[in-house]
C-alpha cells in the first residue's frame, strides 16, 4: 500500500506542477500576447500616457495600468478609478492594486504598510522621476527608476 500512496503522492505533484506552471503563462498572456511588465501608477487624471502622476500613492484618484509587451512597446492602457476607503469605497489601495496583478508600481511615495504589502506580494515598487505616465514609462524602459524602500513620514494610517 505504501508503493501505491508514495506513486498517488508523486502523480498529484506533478499535476499540481503543471497546474501552476499553465496559472503562471495564462497571466503572462492578454489577449494572445505574452507581456513583459504590468506596471501601474498613481495618477492625478484620466488622461493615459499623458495623465499627471500623483503625489501620493494611497491618496491618487486614479491608476493608469500599463501593459508592456516583450519588446517594451505599450501593448494596452487602461485608467481605473481609486475604490478604496479614502475615496468613500471600501478595502486599502494595495488590496485593489494587487488584483490587477501589477509586476511592478512607480510611484513618488506611499506609506510604510502599503510598502510592505507589495514587497510582500513580490511587486516591485519603484521611485517616480517625472511629471507624467509617459515620461515614467520612458525611464522605467531605460532603467532610471530607483527602489522605493521606506514608506513615506507623513503617512498616519491607523
Amino acid at each position: 500500500m505504501g508503493y501505491l500512496e508514495s506513486t498517488d503522492e508523486k502523480e498529484l505533484e506533478e499535476i499540481k506542477r503543471k497546474k501552476l506552471e499553465k496559472m503562471f503563462q495564462e497571466l503572462k498572456k492578454e489577449g494572445g500576447e505574452k507581456l513583459r511588465e504590468r506596471i501601474v501608477i498613481p495618477t492625478e487624471e484620466e488622461s493615459g500616457l499623458n495623465a499627471r502622476l500623483s503625489e501620493h500613492f494611497g491618496r491618487a484618484p486614479y491608476f493608469v495600468v500599463i501593459d508592456l509587451d516583450e519588446d517594451g512597446s505599450v501593448s494596452s492602457q487602461q485608467t481605473v478609478p481609486n475604490t478604496s476607503e479614502h475615496f468613500g469605497g471600501t478595502g486599502l489601495p494595495p488590496d485593489s492594486i494587487l488584483q490587477l496583478r501589477p509586476n511592478v508600481l512607480i510611484t513618488y511615495g506611499m506609506g510604510p504598510r502599503a510598502l510592505g504589502i507589495f514587497q510582500e506580494a513580490k511587486v516591485a515598487v519603484l521611485r517616480a522621476n517625472a511629471s507624467t505616465v509617459r515620461e515614467v514609462i520612458d525611464a522605467y524602459k531605460q532603467d532610471k527608476l530607483q527602489e522605493l524602500t521606506e514608506g513615506c513620514s507623513h503617512a498616519h494610517h491607523k
